[in-house]
């Protein structure tokens, strides 16, 4: 065991937690009813995390100073984005523990190297190859078919850094457009519903995971989460084995979100893995109100060497997202019964950006 597996905070020390968006909001919230202090580190100073902290750091990740300071100030650092500068990382971690440890990142930030990864575990994923060219490209499409989907290895999200390709596209054009050398090309899969496990694992191996949960997308992100998802208890316990897997392969410590297609298959329904998050994740925004212990409080309690809770699910549960516009109609949401409505604080809304999510949660005797 590493010495950054061996943090055990009390009440009152330090949690440093790099990004300052909603995630890093609502994990400052979480730490504060455990009797824990957060400080976020932030480049942008609109940040919302900064409003729930007494203390914030704004300065670009490439300030070392910054970082150093920011090192001494705190016990143990997490972060809410799985972007986080390589740089920076290593910065901090030859200063404090850093958790999840942050060569996690070498595998999750590339989306190869991610494939690559989950199908050395024996893990189904969609078909892939490596693209760093558009003649690379023509030989991966003779390999792979039509449609797929060309992808960025690196900084891609909520669809960003992506493009559909089906016959008769302009590949020069598709490859100029994705503006990159190192890309990824996989199969575009037919797939009948998307799900993900939210999974926590502890220092000690120990993982504990929530309800798979059913994911709607609209544009690429994420609109509503159902819980639990309507697939078979085998297929369920199938997707949560994937996850606990995942976590122990990267001897994880924290939350970790595992996001699978289901697709048809001879013998049944099977799932293929399509992307790994290393962080708290918008699917898992339900647990804040529908679970015993949410993955928020979850993650905290795995950073600080605490012992993970038993997430119990307190009924069917519906998150929605509050995207763009969306949030302006926040009142309607206030008075329907089982309903609980939670506002990022961030600025004008925007097309795609996601402004607060409301959960619903029917009680199981209601079911």
């Amino acid at each position: 065991m590493t010495a950054s597996n061996q943090v055990k905070l009390k009440p009152g020390d330090s949690i440093g937690i790099l990004g300052g968006g909603q995630l890093g909001r609502m994990l400052a919230m979480a730490a504060s009813r455990l009797g824990f202090k957060c400080q976020v580190f932030s480049p942008d100073p609109d940040s919302p995390a900064f409003e729930v902290v007494l203390h914030a750091t704004c300065a670009e990740y490439a300030d070392v100073e910054a970082l150093e300071l920011f090192a001494n100030d705190v016990d143990v650092i997490t972060y809410e984005f799985e972007n986080v500068p390589a740089a920076a990382a290593m910065v901090l971690a030859a200063r404090r523990p850093v958790l999840p440890d942050y060569k996690v990142l070498e595998t999750t930030q590339d989306r190869l190297a991610e494939k690559d990864f989950a199908t050395r575990l024996g893990i189904a994923t969609a078909a892939y190859a490596d693209v760093s060219s558009v003649e690379e490209l023509r030989a991966a499409i003779t390999r792979i078919g039509l449609p797929a989907v060309l992808k960025t290895r690196r900084f891609g999200y909520d669809g960003k850094g992506q493009a559909i390709i089906r016959d008769g596209e302009d590949l020069d054009r598709v490859w100029i457009e994705l503006a990159t050398k190192s890309a990824i090309l996989e199969a575009f899969v037919p797939f009948e519903r998307e799900i993900s496990v939210i999974a926590a694992r502890s220092a000690d191996g120990h993982v504990e995971c929530y309800d798979v949960t059913e994911n709607e997308h609209g544009d690429h992100i994420l609109k509503i989460s159902r819980v639990p998802a309507a697939i078979s208890d085998a297929l369920a316990a199938r997707a949560r084995s994937i996850a606990e897997t995942i976590a122990n392969a990267l001897n994880y410590v924290g939350v970790l979100a595992v996001e699978m297609f289901v697709v048809p298959g001879a013998d049944g329904p099977a799932l293929l893995v399509n992307e790994i998050a290393p962080r708290v994740h918008n699917s898992g925004h339900w647990t804040l109100d529908g679970a015993s212990v949410s993955q928020f409080e979850q993650h905290i309690r795995a950073i600080a060497g605490w012992p993970l809770g038993k997430p119990v699910r307190h009924g069917a549960v519906t998150m929605t997202n509050l995207i763009g516009n969306d949030v302006n109609g926040y009142e309607q949401w206030l008075t329907v019964p089982g309903a609980t409505v939670h506002l990022y604080g961030k600025g004008a809304p925007r097309p795609g950006r996601k402004m607060g999510h409301v959960t619903e949660v029917t009680p199981r005797s209601e079911k």
